[in-house]
């Protein structure tokens, strides 16, 4: 674990530890991408978007890294040369309300190797005034259903992390659990609409 900023450690390539949008839409150009696991945190929807994916007004709920636990993600191995280009991308997208604290941590990469590297990840912080905690899964879904913000709806935020994890072959619960209520919110509405004779809801 390391609390050097990432761009204070100018040698070498830069990984970047991914566990929610990140694994579906990086948005920087990367060497390789390898499954990953990161010790001492795991992946909650414990942020409050009032931006992405929600406003201020009707928030949204997107992923963070709070403590304990472990976290299955995606770690991409970014060439030396895009080092400062790439943290300066990743600043202006997770860092438009500074909700998350940057760091480096150890991750473990499930490769041949088994090799272990210093990626740059993004921890909730938790005295920040969107730090959601710990909701129950009728909360979240509550809050998933009306997030809209700016890079679109909460929904296909998470319902598009889920997909992104079973391509690496495994699941998480408790947002599996979600996107399943997800599935059948949508199911009733578009079920509902039809009954009354109305378009579909888009």
């Amino acid at each position: 674990m390391s609390a050097n900023p990432p761009d204070s450690e100018t040698d070498g390539d830069l990984w970047v530890f991914g566990y929610g949008s990140l694994m579906w839409k990086p948005g920087f150009e990367f060497l390789e991408q390898v499954p990953a696991r990161l010790i001492g945190e795991h992946r909650a929807l414990c942020v409050y978007s009032f931006d992405h994916r929600g406003t201020p007004e009707k928030p949204g709920l997107v992923l963070g890294l709070d403590r304990g636990g472990a976290c299955r993600g995606i770690a991409f191995r970014v060439a030396a040369r895009l080092r400062h280009d790439t943290i300066a991308y990743l600043r202006a997208r997770e860092q438009t309300t500074n909700v998350y604290r940057e760091v480096m941590r150890s991750v473990w990469l499930e490769n041949a190797a088994r090799d272990r590297v210093s990626a740059l990840a993004y921890v909730v912080d938790r005295g920040h005034v969107q730090y959601a905690g710990r909701l129950s899964l009728s909360e979240q879904l509550r809050l998933v259903q009306q997030g809209h913000g700016r890079s679109g709806n909460n929904r296909d935020y998470v319902l598009s992390t889920v997909v992104a994890i079973e391509k690496q072959g495994f699941r998480d619960a408790p947002l599996h659990q979600l996107a399943a209520m997800l599935h059948d919110a949508g199911t009733t509405l578009h079920r509902d609409a039809r009954a009354a004779g109305g378009p579909d809801p888009a």
